[in-house]
């Protein structure tokens, strides 16, 4: 796998040696181990989405998780990213898509799937300083983001386009407009 990470441009080593010692086909559903380490997404029974190992691996690199820092994984599908950012040494807690109770304050928080509407609660989660990773969509476009808060605002810079599914309970609601 790691072969096929590096090209994409993931270079942190905490990250690189995380996602090779965490086996990915143990978080996938059974009859999609063997794609496992395919560089796509993967939707689960429930219909949540599983980010490909390459897209991972960037946000990660981008968020620079370190040893000792809390994470927060949002969505069902982020069995897989919580398991390799505890290999790296953070406290990880997950959520599907309520925010958890408690004043907790996370240093990173990482939405599995694309979202199209950003909730607000998890600015609320985070630190001072903490960071989002998620695949922000835009004029239908996945776009690997990561936030920054700063005075209780996030402000997003973008990374590169990607192949992550919408994320369901992140949706805009459907409307009409001229």
């Amino acid at each position: 796998m790691l072969n096929q990470l590096r090209p994409q441009g993931v270079t942190n080593g905490a990250v690189l040696a995380a996602m090779g010692a965490v086996p990915r086909e143990q978080y996938v559903p059974a009859a999609m181990r063997a794609l496992a380490y395919g560089d796509r997404s993967l939707v689960g029974d429930d219909g949540a989405p599983t980010m490909p190992p390459a897209e991972l691996g960037l946000l990660l690199t981008a968020l620079d998780p370190q040893p000792g820092e809390r994470a927060l994984v949002v969505g069902s599908g982020g069995a897989y990213s919580a398991a390799v950012l505890e290999a790296i040494g953070l406290t990880v807690a997950r959520t599907d898509l309520d925010a958890p109770a408690g004043k907790a304050a996370f240093d990173i928080v990482l939405v599995e799937g694309a979202v199209e509407i950003f909730p607000d609660w998890v600015a609320r989660l985070l630190a001072p300083g903490g960071r989002v990773g998620a695949a922000l969509i835009d004029n239908g476009v996945a776009r690997l983001s990561v936030g920054r808060s700063s005075n209780g605002a996030l402000g997003f810079t973008t990374l590169a386009d990607a192949q992550v599914p919408a994320h369901p309970g992140f949706a805009r609601a459907h409307a009409f407009t001229f």
